[in-house]
């Protein structure tokens, strides 16, 4: 695995003091369905999504090489509960989570999506970073705010945050309940403009979670957001997709201090 298989975030106001990146699905030895999209090894990281267990261990040892220690591998549920990652792995407990944070150097804070949302945060005094899973449901659940919330309680100050990659408002079809969720999630704010309507699919829209992100962090106090930029649906030979394909591998995104 080399630079052209991952994702370094373009983040201009992070801190000098923190590392972060993304993976994509290239750079790892998994077959097909979880190959790199193009008949080679793919970079599968997900335990639980049927791919040779020996596969996805040698996976996450070539991840490993690039990081100061350990990722901290959370169950993530799409929910909105927030874990500490030094305290993952510790004891062999399974700790479940949608978001971690971490204000010691050397803990990585992970997370594993194939279409869902990935944020990264960091505050700019770089005393604390945190990851974020953001599926539709956690994302109007909270997530984020939840993740801002702990960082500040652990010290975190003025916030900066980067979106990875995550299936994009040209691919990304949902229901009415999706609609509804988001209008509740956001009182007093017009959602129509994170979701075209689709005349021919009644109750159908295509959603931009990049959007509600965004609009869903400024109202917990953080305005300076990047990314969002690449669509794990359309990129069939870079990213795994759960909508495109079903089956299919999980890529992680991950950040920790220097």
């Amino acid at each position: 695995m080399d630079e052209k298989d991952l994702v370094i975030p373009d983040w201009p106001d992070a801190p000098a003091n923190i590392g972060a990146l993304a993976t994509t699905r290239r750079g790892g030895v998994s077959r097909v369905p979880y190959d790199d999209g193009s008949a080679g090894g793919g970079l599968n990281l997900g335990l639980h999504v049927g791919d040779d267990p020996a596969a996805v261990a040698g996976n996450r040892a070539r991840l490993q090489a690039l990081l100061p220690g350990r990722p901290a591998w959370i169950s993530q549920v799409h929910g909105a509960d927030v874990v500490d990652a030094a305290t993952v792995g510790i004891d062999q407990s399974v700790r479940v989570g949608d978001a971690s944070i971490a204000t010691e150097a050397g803990v990585v804070c992970a997370i594993l999506t194939a279409d869902c949302l990935p944020v990264l945060f960091a505050d700019r005094a770089g005393r604390v970073v945190g990851a974020a899973h953001a599926g539709w449901r956690g994302l109007a659940g909270g997530v984020l705010g939840q993740t801002v919330a702990a960082m500040r309680a652990a010290g975190a100050d003025d916030i900066t945050a980067w979106m990875g990659p995550a299936i994009g408002p040209q691919a990304f079809e949902v229901g009415q309940d999706v609609f509804d969720s988001f209008a509740r999630a956001l009182p007093g704010i017009d959602v129509g403009f994170a979701f075209a309507a689709r005349p021919e699919h009644e109750g159908k829209y295509l959603a931009d979670m990049c959007g509600l992100a965004r609009r869903m962090l400024a109202r917990d106090g953080v305005t300076s957001v990047f990314g969002g930029t690449d669509c794990t649906a359309l990129q069939l030979d870079r990213f795994y997709s759960y909508r495109r394909d079903g089956v299919t591998g999980r890529q992680a995104s991950l950040i920790w201090l220097k």
